[in-house]
C-alpha cells in the first residue's frame, strides 16, 4: 500500500471497541485512513456514537462488493461471524486487522495457510494484552532459540477484580460488581474470570513465541471463581498477592509446558504491582534475562489504539512471516511437568483425589484446608474436573527460573 493510497476500511461491529477505533481514527492527524462503511447485526440499535447516515448496513456484501475498500477490521463478538467474516475477506484478497482473540486461537493455523493461499494479510495485536504490543514484539525481536518464558497477567478484568480485593479490601462480589458497572466485566463474567480469556490470548502468544500452535483442550486452565477468604488471608499473610497468571515456559531445550491459573506472586516480582485493569508481561530469555510490557488491558480506546497500530502497519505492508513455525527445532508441547500448587479445599476429600509427588505443607481444621505439594500437570489435568467443585481453589506456587530471579 503506497503512502499516496488513503486505506479505506470496511468495519464489522460497532461496539465499545468498534466505536473507539472510530474514535482514535478521527483523532490520528496521519493515518491517512478512513471509516467507508460498517457492518452491524441491528441498524436500528441505539449507539452512543453518531455516524453519518447510509453508513451503517446489516449486509455484509456492502463492504466485500465494494472495490474501494481495502481493509477490513473485524470486531465482533460472536467467535464463528467473526471467522466467516475473516476468512472470506481473506479469500477476497482483502488484508484484515481482527480483535477476536477467541476465535483467532480456535482457528490460528487455518488462517495462517488462508493468508500464505491467498498473498494477503491479518493482524491481531488488539487481540492480546490490550495496548501492549506484544505480538509484534515476540515476531520481530525476540529469537526463539533464546526465548524461555512468557508470563504475565492478560486479562484486565479478573486483575481488576483482585486489585480491589487485595488493595482496597472489598470482597470478591462486591469488586466483580464494581468491574460490570465500569464496564471491565460482562454481565456474564466467566470468559474473563473463569481464564479463557488469559488462554486465548496464551495460545496465540506461543504461536508467535515459540512457533507451536496448542489447541485450547490440551492447556490446564483454572480461574478465579472460587477465591475465597481464607485465600486472600493466606496470601496477605505470606506477603503476597494472587493474580490470575499466564504463562508458556520453556522446561527444556527441546520442550516447553503453558497454562493459567492463579498465582502467589511474590511482592519482588514485576507483576506484583500490576493493579486494576493493566495487563503486565514479562518475557525471559537466555541472554537478556527479563524484559517487562506494562499496559491497560481492558477498555475500548486502549484495544482501539492497538487497532489503529494495526492499521498503520498494513498502510507499510506489514504482516506476519511466522518465521518461528518453520525452524528445524522447534520445542514440543509436553505437560509431563512438575508444578508446586496451594489447594484449599473442604468437603471434597482432594488429598485423596490427587496424587502428590511430595507434600510440603498441610492444614486440617474443621472449617479451612489446604495442601501444598508438588504435582505433576498431567495430574491435575486428568482430574480436571475437581476444580469445578466450589469449596476447591488452586493456586500455582512458581518454581521454574527462581535461581534466576
Amino acid at each position: 500500500m503506497t503512502d499516496n493510497n488513503k486505506i479505506k476500511i470496511g468495519l464489522f461491529g460497532f461496539g465499545t471497541v468498534g466505536q473507539g477505533v472510530w474514535k482514535v481514527l478521527r483523532q490520528a492527524k496521519n493515518a491517512h485512513a478512513e471509516i467507508r462503511r460498517i457492518c452491524v447485526r441491528d441498524i436500528t440499535k441505539p449507539r452512543a456514537t453518531a455516524v453519518p447516515e447510509g453508513m451503517l448496513t446489516d449486509n455484509a456484501e456492502d463492504i466485500f462488493g465494494d472495490k474501494e475498500i481495502n481493509l477490513v477490521v473485524e470486531l465482533v463478538d460472536d467467535a464463528e461471524a467473526s471467522f466467516r467474516i475473516v476468512s472470506t475477506a481473506l479469500r477476497h484478497g482483502i488484508p484484515v486487522v481482527s480483535g477476536s482473540k477467541a476465535m483467532i486461537a480456535k482457528h490460528l493455523p487455518e488462517l495462517i495457510e488462508l493468508q500464505r493461499e491467498n498473498d494477503t494479510a491479518l493482524l491481531y495485536d488488539a487481540s492480546s494484552c490490550g495496548s501492549i504490543p506484544v505480538i509484534r514484539n515476540l515476531e520481530e525481536y525476540y529469537d526463539n532459540d533464546l526465548l524461555l518464558e512468557v508470563k504475565g497477567i492478560l486479562n484486565g478484568s479478573s486483575n481488576y477484580i483482585l486489585s480491589r480485593v487485595f488493595d482496597h479490601g472489598e470482597d470478591y462480589d462486591s469488586a466483580l460488581r464494581r468491574a460490570q458497572e465500569l464496564g471491565f466485566a460482562e454481565s456474564d463474567p466467566s470468559f474473563d474470570i473463569e481464564g479463557y480469556d488469559s488462554l486465548f490470548k496464551l495460545i496465540i502468544i506461543t504461536v508467535h513465541a515459540l512457533g507451536r500452535f496448542v489447541a485450547a483442550d490440551e492447556i490446564f486452565t483454572v480461574g478465579i471463581s472460587h477465591i475465597a477468604d481464607c485465600d486472600i488471608r493466606y496470601a496477605r499473610e505470606k506477603d503476597k498477592k494472587i493474580k490470575l497468571v499466564a504463562q508458556v515456559v520453556k522446561t527444556a531445550p527441546e520442550a516447553f509446558t503453558m497454562f493459567v491459573m492463579p498465582e502467589l506472586v511474590d511482592r519482588s516480582k514485576y507483576i506484583y504491582s500490576v493493579d486494576d485493569e493493566y495487563n503486565g508481561v514479562v518475557i525471559r530469555g537466555e541472554c537478556y534475562d527479563r524484559q517487562f510490557m506494562f499496559g491497560k488491558g481492558a477498555g475500548g480506546l486502549p484495544t482501539a489504539s492497538s487497532i489503529l497500530s494495526d492499521i498503520m502497519a498494513r498502510r507499510h505492508d506489514y504482516r506476519y512471516e511466522y518465521k518461528k513455525m518453520s525452524y528445524l527445532n522447534r520445542p514440543y508441547y509436553t505437560t509431563d511437568v512438575t508444578l508446586r500448587v496451594y489447594i484449599r479445599y473442604n468437603r471434597t476429600p482432594v488429598p485423596e483425589l490427587l496424587i502428590f509427588n511430595q507434600i510440603h505443607e498441610q492444614l486440617l481444621t474443621p472449617g479451612n484446608k489446604y495442601i501444598i505439594g508438588d504435582i505433576n500437570l498431567n495430574e491435575l489435568i486428568a482430574n480436571r474436573d475437581i476444580f469445578n467443585a466450589p469449596d476447591v481453589f488452586i493456586a500455582n506456587i512458581p518454581i521454574f527460573f527462581i535461581d534466576r530471579d
